[in-house]
């Protein structure tokens, strides 16, 4: 386990004075981030919540979020006959943030100050300073524990709209995780599930080609008390069922949450992966913990990959 004498608070590590914000350069590895916080006691006991002997894959089809969002442009899938008894797949356009999937630590800058670890370029020849490759190596795996959000304010009767903007707190995760009797553990893949992906399965193509889906959406509220909770949980990542993990559009003036997670504290973050059909048999099975198992593609230089997560009962 980490040494709780020597690994810090966040609220005792480096301020960037002009950012207002935090960094755990000198705590993680800088290129693993988070996802070095895994350790391989953490595995043992994960394995030990695989009781039922079930999967739950957590990804989507990779053609049902379309058009895709942000303006990404939508992949192409050809499939080639080579010689006479032989097909191949081609796939064009292929963005691997387009559907599930993580946002790697090249993925956001923290302005002038750069990526995880104060990089601010990287040469062009460098495919390894914070690539993706180095997910792949040692996997996404751990005990998963999910806080159905979207469930647990269902059951006080206050449902949440998934595409109103709304800020979920870091005081909403604690009272999830309460009302779901949940425990939170160091080295946890922590997944929140919105409703988003629910809500968006029951939209029709002329809805979901609107451009307000991609900007506005109910998602974690961007400020130091989520980075602060994600952070002194020590979770090895972080994953939603909402196109960003935080709301969109935000609030300027309390701050983006990816700037805070990734360029800062250098943690894995996981979206648009599917948990509706995890929350069910969660809810069913009364416990909220499984094994998450996750293999980034390993793209040298990347800065995303298709999430390729499941869950195991």
């Amino acid at each position: 386990m980490t040494d709780d004498t020597t690994f810090p608070r966040y609220d005792d590590l480096p301020l960037i004075e002009k950012l207002k914000m935090r960094h755990a350069w000198d705590v993680l590895d800088g290129d693993l981030g988070s996802v070095g916080l895994r350790r391989p006691e953490h595995l043992r006991a994960a394995a030990h919540s695989v009781t039922e002997g079930e999967v739950v894959p957590l990804n989507l089809s990779l053609g049902l979020i379309d058009p895709p969002l942000f303006g990404r442009p939508p992949m192409r899938h050809r499939i080639i006959p080579e010689g006479r008894n032989n097909n191949e797949d081609v796939l064009d356009d292929f963005n691997p943030q387009a559907s599930s999937q993580w946002d790697g630590l090249r993925h956001v800058r923290a302005r002038e100050f750069g990526f995880f670890g104060g990089l601010t370029e990287f040469d062009e020849n460098d495919t390894e300073s914070l690539s993706i490759e180095h997910w792949a190596r040692t996997g996404i795996t751990g005990r998963g524990v999910l806080l159905d959000v979207a469930g647990w304010k269902r059951a006080e009767g206050a449902p949440l709209d998934p595409f109103a903007g709304d800020e979920i707190t870091a005081a909403d995760l604690e009272a999830t995780a309460a009302h779901q009797e949940a425990e939170l553990r160091e080295g946890d893949i922590l997944c929140i599930r919105t409703g988003w992906i629910e809500a968006y399965r029951g939209l029709d193509a002329e809805a979901r080609a609107k451009p307000e889906i991609a900007g506005r959406f109910t998602g974690l509220r961007g400020d130091e008390a989520s980075a602060r909770f994600v952070w002194d949980h020590r979770f090895s990542a972080v994953c939603a069922d909402n196109p960003a993990v935080e709301c969109a559009p935000g609030d300027p003036a309390v701050g983006s949450l990816h700037r805070r997670l990734l360029p800062l504290l250098g943690t894995a973050l996981a979206e648009l992966l599917d948990f509706d059909r995890l929350a069910l048999r969660c809810r069913e099975l009364a416990r909220w913990d499984f094994l998450f198992v996750a293999a980034p593609l390993p793209i040298p230089g990347g800065v995303s990959s298709p999430a390729n997560a499941l869950a195991i009962l």
